[in-house]
């Protein structure tokens, strides 16, 4: 059977599809285990981030398996670049939070994502925890977190809410002040976590992340999870994410939310 011989819309998960993911992921997941927490050198890219061999292995070994199932489809990793298909792209961070792969802190994850480049959505996303043995996979309307189904919390006001992102370093200096201000509205704010805060608020435990300076493989299989479970992911003028995003996103428990952070990131001069 073929994916593209399968409604990309249907309620229930696709029978090929949610098995393949985890294989992926079960496969990253033994790589980036096997380097974590042990003598490992690293290089620094063009924009001064960090790149390992377990970043390299993982998404050569990702990108083998990927051909094999799908020699049609095209790829897009962070560390490898783009191979080109038809219909169908995956979009691979094989470790999403180098930084805290190499300095030995457990909240990295692997990211992988299926777009339908014809219809121009997200079939399917996922957000593995290798060091956590966590798991989010979203895919057809509903997000499972280690095989249980998982939505986000009912807080609809900024002053309740729990806000995250990864990093002020993330920011410039204006979309920091941006950040600066709404963060100061919520009820607290955390910082750090990468894509694992995203995992968070699909399982209800934080309200807010907002981000800038994310590429298309650092938020493509984020979307899924998040409104899987209940939630909306949007750019920063609250339009829907793309391949081509400018990397500004906001995920939000819901649309109350998004519209009051979108009101106060909008005031920006």
């Amino acid at each position: 059977m073929s994916l593209a011989d399968v409604p990309t819309q249907e309620a229930s998960f696709d029978a090929e599809l949610a098995p393949f993911f985890n294989d992926l992921a079960d496969a990253a997941r033994i790589v980036a285990l096997h380097h974590f927490r042990s003598p490992l050198d690293f290089e620094r890219k063009q924009d001064s981030s960090p790149v390992t061999i377990a970043d390299q292995a993982i998404e050569r070994e990702l990108r083998r398996r990927i051909s094999i199932r799908f020699p049609d489809h095209g790829i897009l990793g962070e560390e490898m670049g783009s191979t080109p298909g038809d219909r169908y792209t995956w979009y691979l961070d094989p470790i999403d939070g180098t930084k805290s792969f190499i300095s030995g802190m457990p909240l990295f994850g692997t990211l992988i994502a299926l777009s339908d480049e014809r219809e121009r959505s997200i079939v399917a996303g996922m957000i593995d925890m290798p060091a956590l043995a966590e798991r989010w996979y979203g895919a057809a309307g509903r997000t499972t977190f280690n095989g249980k189904r998982v939505s986000v919390s009912t807080t609809a006001d900024l002053a309740d809410a729990q806000i995250y992102t990864s990093s002020p370093d993330f920011f410039t200096p204006e979309d920091w002040r941006c950040y600066d201000t709404l963060s100061r509205k919520a009820m607290f704010r955390r910082f750090g976590g990468d894509c694992y805060q995203y995992g968070l608020l699909a399982s209800g435990y934080c309200d807010l992340v907002v981000e800038a300076s994310l590429k298309s493989f650092d938020f493509m299989a984020l979307v899924p999870v998040v409104e899987g479970a209940g939630g909306v992911m949007r750019d920063w003028e609250g339009r829907p994410l793309n391949p081509m995003s400018d990397g500004r996103v906001i995920a939000a428990a819901n649309e109350r939310l998004l519209d009051q952070a979108l009101a106060v990131l909008g005031s920006r001069a």
